[in-house]
């Protein structure tokens, strides 16, 4: 499972160190693409078909947000190979549409992993910390709206 919170550096060909756990979990082949809120994912090849079904899983027919959401990802997707030290290029567009400057953050979660610009990640995690609470709250609620619907 991809757990944990790393920080690494983009060199002057893009080239960036994915940290060693996540090498390991993610596989040979990886596929790097934008995501929301402004990061991109990482997710390995054996596990992108996995990935991209649960987007869409719940819905039969190709609907507008579906295919707006594979536009969104599959289009900006990127197969790549970690290299000997488990480096890989992050595109140009990528790496703009991001806001990939010198410090990034790789971030573990679960079956993916989050790569955000460091500044940007410090942000994000101050207000995520600042409304942990009430997220909670929220989740349990759709629980409980879900648990109703079954009985």
């Amino acid at each position: 499972m991809l757990l944990g919170q790393y920080q690494s550096t983009i060199g002057e060909k893009r080239r960036v160190a994915i940290p060693k756990k996540f090498v390991r979990e993610l596989g040979n082949k990886v596929i790097l693409a934008k995501w929301y809120e402004s990061c991109l994912v990482l997710v390995g090849e054996e596990r992108w078909q996995e990935f991209m079904g649960k987007l869409t899983a719940r819905i039969d027919i190709i609907t507008s947000p579906v295919r707006d959401t594979e536009r969104f990802i599959l289009g900006s997707a990127y197969e790549s190979q970690p290299d000997s030290q488990g480096r890989i290029v992050i595109p140009e567009s990528l790496s703009s549409f991001a806001g990939l400057k010198k410090d990034v953050v790789f971030l573990g979660l679960g079956g993916r992993v989050e790569i955000w610009d460091r500044l940007e990640w410090m942000k994000k995690e101050k207000a995520i910390s600042k409304e942990a609470s009430l997220l909670l709250d929220k989740l349990s609620e759709v629980k409980i709206k879900e648990d109703r619907k079954e009985v």
